[in-house]
């Protein structure tokens, strides 16, 4: 039981983006030590910790019939009958209210209405319209996954500002690309399942092809960091670096002949650049 329940809140998830939350919080730190220690970064992660998880398992509750179709999805608590629907929403709702109360209250204003943003994008636009009516779903959905670091930036600073942004994009940039690269490898899982993704509705080239932009725009948005003075040096040679190795590999993907392969590596080069980049970005922040 216990095992199912944080299975659905989908930790892998929460895990990274608590990193890219803690990121943000950081960075608008400037490494003042009464800001870094305070009750705001505890509060900030776990509002932020449970609201994700709320979009989470809202995720599981709708998605319960089309993940019997999947081999990745048929063994959760829902497609297996674990767990009843109506006990899973009971639990979303019950997540979700408790973490915005946490980002209202505790944290901030613009915090919880963020929050709120990221959960709603996430459960309405994605789950239940685009992810089973368009191509444009994981870009679009990208929003809510963007989230998590610009809470992190507004809970210090309390206002949406150029770093706000910045950190943003880094995020939505990243996402397509991470995600496309596993949706190659399981393309034949998602046309089973009825999922409009792109390389079922375009095809694996086209996909690749669309990859390019988003990893390539990952170098100015990491530059401009820098350019305004959130991040040192270090920081902009490791993320224009990682970045450059991922385009160059993201590149070869057009000649590969093995795209499982391809994708395999390419995912795991995605995962490598945002964790570099966030602790890049934590241990390299400017202070004031």
């Amino acid at each position: 039981m216990f095992k199912d329940l944080v299975a659905l809140t989908k930790p892998r998830i929460i895990r990274l983006n608590l990193i890219a939350a803690f990121g943000g919080y950081w960075v608008a730190s400037k490494w003042e030590w009464d800001t870094i220690f305070s009750w705001s970064l505890l509060w900030m992660l776990v509002g932020s910790a449970l609201t994700m998880a709320s979009a989470c398992v809202f995720n599981n509750y709708l998605d319960r019939e089309l993940d019997m179709k999947m081999e990745r999805t048929r063994d959760r608590a829902l497609p297996q009958n674990r767990m009843t629907p109506r006990f899973v929403f009971g639990y979303a709702v019950l997540l979700g209210i408790v973490g915005l109360i946490v980002l209202f209250a505790l944290v901030n204003v613009l915090s919880g209405w963020l929050g709120l943003l990221g959960m709603f994008v996430y459960v309405v636009i994605y789950t239940m319209w685009l992810k089973r009516s368009s191509t444009w779903s994981t870009s679009i959905g990208g929003v809510s996954g963007a989230m998590p670091p610009v809470i992190g930036y507004c809970a210090v600073s309390n206002e949406i500002d150029a770093g706000a942004w910045i950190l943003f994009a880094l995020l939505f940039l990243w996402q397509p690309a991470h995600f496309w690269s596993l949706a190659i490898r399981r393309k034949e899982e998602y046309r089973a399942a009825g999922f409009p993704l792109l390389p079922v509705v375009k095809g694996v080239t086209r996909t690749k092809w669309q990859m390019l932009p988003y990893i390539l725009l990952l170098i100015p948005t990491s530059i401009l960091m820098y350019y305004y003075d959130y991040v040192g040096i270090y920081f902009l040679i490791l993320s224009v670096g990682v970045a450059a190795v991922w385009f160059i590999h993201a590149l070869s993907g057009l000649r590969a002949k093995d795209d499982e392969k391809w994708a395999k590596a390419d995912f795991m080069i995605s995962i490598n650049y945002l964790m570099i980049m966030f602790l890049t970005m934590i241990l390299n922040t400017q202070g004031v």
